[in-house]
């Protein structure tokens, strides 16, 4: 008897093998122009690597084996360790390996350094984003560090900027690679940091006992942490360090692993300080500005971590098009699907003419003109790119259909990793009040923006329009229009870049979606013939 129900066919098979940076032509051509060409023969190289099924399959194993919290050992010894599955291991081995975590903080470092550094981070985000915070917290703590780090600890900057993941649970001074963790939020405070609670008390040699808690002690493994906490000349930040100079343990006690919605890979915990020991950073009473310094650099990864999902999400969706038949016609020639699919790609190319544009004013952020545009386009773009992330992963996962919503499929994960970046560091509510503050407080920022968008004015009427609007806002900006004033600064530099940097048709298309409340235009046939090879390394 023949048990066989039926033939499976039409089912696309899943994406992979395939080189992230060639075929992303806009990525190609923005780290060129943004001034890191000397870097693209070795993202073609780590392109190949994380596009293989190895690499993807590392990424789904990661987050189906979330960490796990080891309180004592087997004698009960206070043990306060996470073990991870080894796929974590490999994949942090990979992005240190290609120094995601201190590549522009080198002492040699090139000039587009951290633009190939952002290059890189987009392209592991791609294959898995749990392991991209603590590399993430590293990237932003090094440089404070680099200038302030406690004289007992001068022997972990090599280890900082090294290209070596060590996950021994050693002191610092004994490993070849370091990890940087941040202690910021409490219970009752969220992102209201001036009302942490945990106490920090001056000792005679200098140091400082801590007492308190953190709700999110992100990266609990590290090997230190950046924590908040009260000191008597008001809130300050300190440097605790997983173990002491002497070899012993710190008092820091890990209570249990967040139970997350997306991030599933990564561990965040909730942590005491028992008469921790810890050394402040800069002045007491400077918390605060200490954060803001290493702010922008995470918020900034933020947008970059989201934008490479949103990439792998178009990229999964424009395979399955390209093979699935529907009606008699492969998904990507039926006019609907091509519009959604083109819009998509439109939307990325201007994300990416944008952030690798603020890659390079954080490049050069000496100058300061650049260090202006970086502080002021930071936090509008990780408000826009973060929020966009979740309806356009959904997206993505309608061109797939039923399957794009099952397991299997990389989507589901994609869809529960995009809330965080919109949370974390800050969610849009906070981004529209820190663009608000750098408009009040910054002098200069808007004669940088006149001065910029004068360069393409009178190329797109839609363009044109839509800066008179926002600088009648910018006459008298209110706090509740925070959230739309950061939307339009993003729209409107992501607009520019879009003028100066492609083709007409392109540009014009770009500035006519995004820009024109109108809505309802469609794209033209060789608009969406451009757009659907950038997207998958053609030239057009």
């Amino acid at each position: 008897m023949h048990w066989q129900t039926h033939t499976v066919f039409n089912q696309p098979s899943p994406l992979t093998n395939s080189n992230l940076f060639l075929s992303d032509r806009a990525l190609c051509e923005a780290v060129n122009r943004e001034g890191a060409e000397w870097d693209a023969e070795l993202l073609a190289s780590i392109g190949q690597q994380l596009g293989t099924a190895e690499s993807l399959e590392l990424g789904r194993l990661a987050n189906v084996n979330p960490p796990e919290l080891l309180r004592y050992d087997a004698s009960g010894t206070r043990l306060d360790d996470v073990r991870f599955h080894p796929a974590w291991h490999l994949l942090m081995q990979g992005l240190c390996a290609n120094r995601v975590h201190n590549l522009a903080w080198e002492e040699e470092a090139r000039k587009g350094s951290f633009v190939a550094r952002a290059a890189r981070f987009v392209l592991h985000a791609q294959v898995e984003a749990g392991t991209l915070c603590p590399i993430t917290m590293t990237f932003a703590a090094t440089p404070l560090l680099q200038q302030a780090l406690p004289r007992a600890f001068h022997d972990w900057l090599t280890p900082l900027l090294s290209d070596r993941y060590d996950s021994h649970l050693a002191p610092g001074n004994q490993k070849r690679g370091l990890l940087i963790g941040m202690g910021m939020t409490e219970k009752q405070g969220g992102s209201d940091v001036l009302s942490n609670t945990t106490r920090a008390e001056r000792c005679s040699d200098g140091s400082y006992r801590l007492v308190g808690h953190k709700w999110f002690f992100s990266v609990p493994q590290s090997d230190a942490h950046l924590v908040l906490a009260q000191a008597k000349g008001g809130l300050s930040c300190f440097f605790v360090p997983r173990f002491l100079p002497d070899g012993l343990r710190n008092a820091v006690q890990l209570e249990r692993l967040k139970d997350k919605l997306g991030n599933r890979s990564n561990a965040s915990s909730e942590a005491e300080f028992l008469d921790a020991t810890g050394w402040l950073l800069g002045e007491e009473g400077e918390g605060v500005r200490q954060i803001l310094k290493m702010g922008g650099l995470t918020r900034f990864d933020c947008a970059l971590g989201s934008h490479g999902q949103m990439r792998r999400a178009l990229s999964v969706a424009l395979y399955h098009a390209h093979q699935r038949q529907t009606f008699g016609k492969n998904l990507i020639e039926q006019p609907l699907m091509r519009d959604v699919l083109s819009r998509m790609a439109l939307q990325l190319e201007g994300q990416t003419a944008l952030l690798f544009r603020l890659a390079r004013a954080w490049d050069r952020r000496a100058d300061e003109q650049e260090a202006l545009w970086a502080r002021l386009f930071t936090p509008a773009a990780k408000f826009a790119i973060c929020k966009a992330g979740i309806p356009f992963v959904a997206e993505a996962m309608e061109v797939l259909g039923g399957i794009g919503y099952c397991e299997e499929s990389e989507l589901p994960r994609l869809y529960r990793e995009m809330p965080v970046n919109s949370i974390w560091e800050g969610s849009g509510n906070i981004m529209g009040l820190d663009v608000l503050r750098v408009l009040a407080k910054q002098p200069g920022v808007a004669d940088m923006l006149y001065a910029d968008f004068a360069e393409v004015k009178g190329q797109d009427r839609h363009f044109d329009r839509s800066w008179r609007q926002l600088q009648q806002k910018l006459r008298k900006p209110q706090e509740a229009q925070g959230r739309e004033i950061a939307r339009q600064i993003f729209q409107l530099g992501t607009g520019a870049q879009m003028l100066r940097h492609t083709s007409p048709p392109m540009a014009q298309a770009w500035c006519r979606e995004m820009l024109d409340a109108r809505g309802g235009s469609l794209l033209s046939a060789q608009v969406q013939d451009d757009l659907l090879l950038r997207a998958t390394g053609g030239v057009a």
